[in-house]
């Protein structure tokens, strides 16, 4: 038998989606996504002002959803729920695109000036920071741009001391392995 087409207009409620959904009801989230998705982007565009980056922020929303299950009860209004979690992901990426565009505004270092491609460089070694995966980037900005402590970064992202080690260490590593960033670091040093 074919699959059901999944129904936008499901006629129950939040709450009894999200019961199916947690059942492993795809078309229950499905129902959940489509009814909240104009709601998401709204907001999300009221913290970005982007509507590409309101985009990402339903998307990476509903992927965060998406992990609570199964186990996940809502315990009051969908948007209640919502509301935090598109507020801190917007403004989350508020604050790497603002450190993206200081990465990419830093003056060229004594090394890098003498190099008629530093500019290309710097830009180069922005994309590699930013393909970093978010939660290592975010802990890289923290400890090297606005020189937070280990300890601090572990406060401010409510994450364990541990958690904020590793993901500095696997950021630096995979730095440490791209070519362009050993050539500017290389450069840096000398």
């Amino acid at each position: 038998m074919p699959p059901k087409k999944p129904q936008f207009d499901d006629p129950r409620s939040d709450a009894q989606l999200v019961e199916a959904a947690d059942t492993g009801d795809l078309q229950a989230f499905a129902a959940l996504y489509n009814r909240h998705r104009r709601w998401v982007v709204d907001l999300a565009f009221r913290f970005t002002n982007d509507p590409e980056q309101s985009l990402d922020v339903l998307q990476q929303t509903f992927e965060y959803f998406l992990r609570k299950f199964p186990g996940f009860q809502l315990q009051s209004n969908m948007r209640t729920f919502l509301y935090p979690v598109v507020r801190h992901i917007a403004i989350s990426m508020q604050r790497q695109a603002r450190r993206m565009t200081y990465l990419r505004d830093l003056p060229p270092t004594a090394a890098a000036s003498t190099n008629p491609d530093a500019a290309e460089v710097r830009e180069q070694l922005a994309a590699i920071v930013n393909n970093l995966p978010p939660g290592q980037r975010e802990v890289v900005f923290l400890r090297y741009v606005d020189c937070l402590s280990l300890q601090g970064i572990a406060t401010v992202m409510n994450i364990p001391l541990g958690t904020v080690k590793s993901r500095l260490h696997h950021a630096l590593t995979a730095l440490r392995a791209d070519e362009i960033t050993k050539k500017y670091f290389e450069e840096f040093r000398q």
